[in-house]
């Protein structure tokens, strides 16, 4: 029996074509188009050339036969990346901007952005496996730890254009954070050097001189609400990219780690009430809203994320509100 697919928002304007290649990768186009011809592939149970465009909401029915090319594919990302049609459904809902030259996705907390050894799923691999047609390219990162809006390119101008706007300082990116400290001042720029976990307040070199000079990390923050005496909600605007910037900023220039920091937060002590309506060991670092010029259009575009779930229980309770 025949299955029915309903077309997302996030795939609307897809060609059908292009749908099923995504879809079901490893059908040949000549059966595809086969299928078109006897109808047994229909659009909203109507017949289809293969060449439409689809839009949210549309029906598309998909004969048992094709079924078999999604089962192939799930048995190769076992084998290889290791996620499934299902951990890629979950990266689709995840999306909140998509269009010929970016995709734009709220990156849950604990998925990888980058593939590596010993790491099954990854934003890039995954995003690859959904845009199978594009070449998809990182152009900033986020920590494993950290969630929030995550810009991936579809082309190589797009990654090139991004790449320079985010190693420039053109593009803004503004993070909120549960603090486990009371900061003072309350708003301020914090301007020193990192190198391997490390925050000096100079550039000095390290083993007699002849490592490596520590590279200058810049962030301004604000506080914007305050919980008894040991909890701070905080904006973070970073000027520069360095490795766990926020998080090392957090711990050692602010004298507050970041709730759920297992790293650099070792010793940290979460107040009794909070941790009863934790539930999560999640780094609460959330990376709100970035604003950048479209590679295409050079309009400037805003985006933000919504809060993940484990974060709003959190700020119900300490009656913390987005800025």
């Amino acid at each position: 029996m025949a299955d029915f697919i309903e077309i997302t928002k996030v795939e609307d304007g897809v060609r059908l074509l292009r749908w099923f290649l995504r879809h079901f990768p490893s059908m040949p186009q000549r059966e595809f188009y086969k299928l078109c011809r006897g109808g047994q592939i229909r659009l909203n149970s109507k017949r289809v050339k293969g060449q439409e465009i689809l839009r949210a909401g549309d029906a598309v029915r998909i004969p048992p036969t094709v079924l078999s090319y999604a089962e192939e594919r799930t048995k190769k990302t076992e084998t290889g990346n290791q996620f499934s049609l299902a951990d890629l459904e979950k990266l689709r809902q995840c999306i909140i901007h998509n269009d010929n030259d970016i995709v734009v996705f709220n990156k849950p907390a604990g998925l990888a952005v980058q593939g590596g050894t010993g790491i099954r799923k990854s934003v890039d691999k995954m995003a690859a496996a959904l845009f199978p047609y594009d070449k998809i390219s990182l152009v900033h990162r986020l920590d494993r730890e950290t969630s929030g809006v995550l810009v991936v390119a579809k082309n190589q101008r797009a990654a090139q254009f991004l790449a320079d706007a985010f190693q420039n300082k053109k593009a803004h990116k503004e993070y909120l954070a549960l603090l486990n400290g009371d900061v003072h001042p309350k708003s301020g720029t914090i301007d020193n050097f990192m190198l391997k976990g490390q925050v000096f307040d100079e550039p000095v070199r390290l083993k007699n001189g002849t490592g490596p000079r520590p590279q200058r990390a810049v962030t301004d923050y604000k506080v914007l609400s305050n919980a008894t005496s040991s909890l701070s909600w905080v904006q973070f605007s970073p000027k520069t990219g360095r490795t766990h910037q926020l998080r090392l900023h957090s711990a050692f220039s602010l004298n507050a780690p970041i709730v759920g920091d297992a790293l650099y937060g070792r010793n940290q002590r979460v107040d009794t009430v909070l941790q009863s309506i934790l539930q999560t060991n999640n780094l609460f670092l959330f990376a709100y809203k970035i604003t950048f010029q479209h590679p295409s259009t050079g309009r400037m575009m805003t985006l933000r994320a919504t809060v993940p779930e484990f974060m709003v229980s959190v700020m119900k309770f300490l009656e913390f509100k987005l800025p």
